[in-house]
Formats: structure tokens, sequence, C-alpha cells
């Protein structure tokens, strides 16, 4: 019995080791994907046209920072340029300020000169033309100063005050405060003519029969000059008369009731001597009484007086 061969040529070929991994086999033998390569393809073709992408981006940044350069190299020429311009307004501007403010204090010093020339004419006028009460007019009107006995009485505000005055003051509310208030020194000082002064001055400013005591907000004014605390009010008289003709006053009591009442501060010591300054300002009124008329010649006897 003879055996047959195997015919090889119609043998099917043994499999492959990768069979199983076609997967695999497909990632590796086409890594690209189409759309990959057509942008590669595209890329290199506009590359052959042109300058490459990174050539370009370079050229559009440096033309950015040349212009850049140039915007701000005109802005520096243009504020130099400028510069002494406005350097040469402003020191005209200083120059003249300077020279108003030098005429201002020209005028200025023309009117304290002559306002002090006009007071004295006023306070020889008075001296002059006052009669045989005269000096008791001067006196009365601010023209002389004044030295002598007196009483030196100091109101101040109480400790931590931080709140104004110059309104009313009321005994409850916000209006409890220990600021010594306009109206307060108006009843001190009427106080003290009623006692016997004869003289007064606060902090240095000479009162007379029409000086007006104001309020401007939380300052007192005295003869629309201001004034700050502590408020040294001083009075030309009997010291020890005085003072204990004030306290006894009604506005004596006043002043102490605020002391017990708000806590303003206040100290009265007799004093042998005081000196008071004259006045800043007079105010000079004329009358001319007239008497009643003589029988034996029929005519009016006119006199002149100053006050």
């Amino acid at each position: 019995m003879s055996q047959q061969t195997p015919d090889r040529s119609t043998a099917s070929p043994p499999a492959r080791p990768d069979a199983s991994m076609s997967l695999l086999t497909n990632v590796m033998d086409h890594s690209l994907d189409d759309g990959y390569a057509e942008a590669s393809a595209r890329r290199k073709a506009d590359g052959s046209a042109g300058l490459p992408r990174t050539l370009k981006s370079r050229l559009g940044l440096a033309a950015c920072l040349v212009l850049a350069a140039l915007v701000v190299t005109l802005g520096a020429a243009e504020a130099r340029v400028s510069a002494p311009v406005l350097a040469k307004e402003r020191q005209e501007l200083i120059d003249r300020i300077d020279d108003e403010t030098t005429a201002a204090d020209t005028l200025e010093a023309q009117v304290d000169k002559l306002r002090d020339d006009v007071g004295r004419r006023q306070r020889k006028a008075l001296e002059k033309h006052g009669g045989d009460q005269g000096e008791r007019v001067a006196l009365l009107a601010g023209a002389t100063p004044v030295e002598g006995p007196g009483v030196k009485l100091v109101v101040d505000d109480a400790k931590n005050t931080d709140q104004g005055g110059g309104g009313p003051r009321e005994t409850s509310g916000f209006a409890d405060t220990g600021r010594v208030r306009d109206r307060d020194l108006q009843r001190v000082v009427n106080g003290l003519w009623q006692s016997g002064a004869e003289a007064i001055a606060i902090n240095g400013q000479r009162l007379t029969a029409l000086s007006a005591i104001r309020a401007a907000g939380d300052a007192i004014l005295v003869d629309n000059r201001p004034l700050v605390p502590p408020y040294t009010v001083l009075a030309v008289g009997n010291g020890k008369r005085l003072g204990t003709a004030f306290q006894d006053s009604a506005d004596g009591r006043y002043l102490q009731a605020l002391k017990d009442t708000f806590d303003i501060r206040t100290s009265m010591s007799v004093q042998q001597k005081v000196g008071l300054p004259v006045a800043p300002s007079l105010i000079v009124r004329t009358a001319e009484p007239y008497q009643a008329a003589d029988t034996g010649s029929g005519a009016a006897d006119t006199g002149k007086g100053t006050s």
C-alpha cells in the first residue's frame, strides 16, 4: 500500500503570529490620521509658497515693538518741548501771586496806619470837646488807657468739652455742654458794670458802652474780633467792693450756677493794679441840645456836646 504525499501547493499558509493583534497592527502601520496627513501636506504647501509661519510671527512682533517705541519717543519729545512753556507759565503765576500779596500787605498796613490816626484824632476830640465831663466821657468811650485797682475774672470751658456753643443753654438734651457762650460773657460784663466797674476788657479787648458780644459758630466775637478761651475779664474799680458786689448779684449767681451745673471753670481775684488798653475802634457821636430861649435877648443858646 503506497502512501500519498500531500500536495503542498494546495495547502493553506500558516497563520501569522500577530494575527490576533490586528488593531494594534493597524495603528502601527497607519500612525497618522488622514486629517493629520492632509494638514501636514497643506502646511508643506504653504511653506513652499512663502516664509515659515514662525518667521512671519517674529516679523509682526518686531513691527509692533518698533511702532510702540516710536509712539513713546514722540510723546517724550512733545513733553520735553512743552515742559519749558508750562514752567514759564507757572513761574509767571507765582510772580503775580507774590506781587498781589505784597500789594495787599501794603494796603493793609496803610489801613492800619489810617485807623490809628483816626482813633488818635477821635480821642483828642473827646478830651477837647467833652466839657467838664471830658475825662469821664473819654474813659467810658475807651479813648484813653486805664490803670488802677480792680478784679480779675477768668472764665473757661469745662474740661473735655468737644461740643460747640453759641445757642441757648437748656437744662436737658444735647445743649447741656460745658462750653462758655456769648450770652454767658454778656451777663458777666453786665454784672460787672452794674457792680461798679469803671472799665472792662476781655482778653485785652477793651469794651465800651457800644461794644457787642456775639457768637459766630463756636467762636465768641467782641466787636467782631474772635476770642479764644480761657476768657480773662479785667475790670477797673474798687477791688474788694467790686468783687463782693458782683458775686452777690444775679449775674454772679448765674456764673456760679454754670460752674455747679456744667463744670465751667471760673476764678476771681482782687488785683492791686490792672491795666487796660484803649479801644481799637471808637464811635463818636455828636449832639446839639437846645435850651430854652432867653427872655432878655430872645435868642436860643445852642451848645454842642460829644458822646
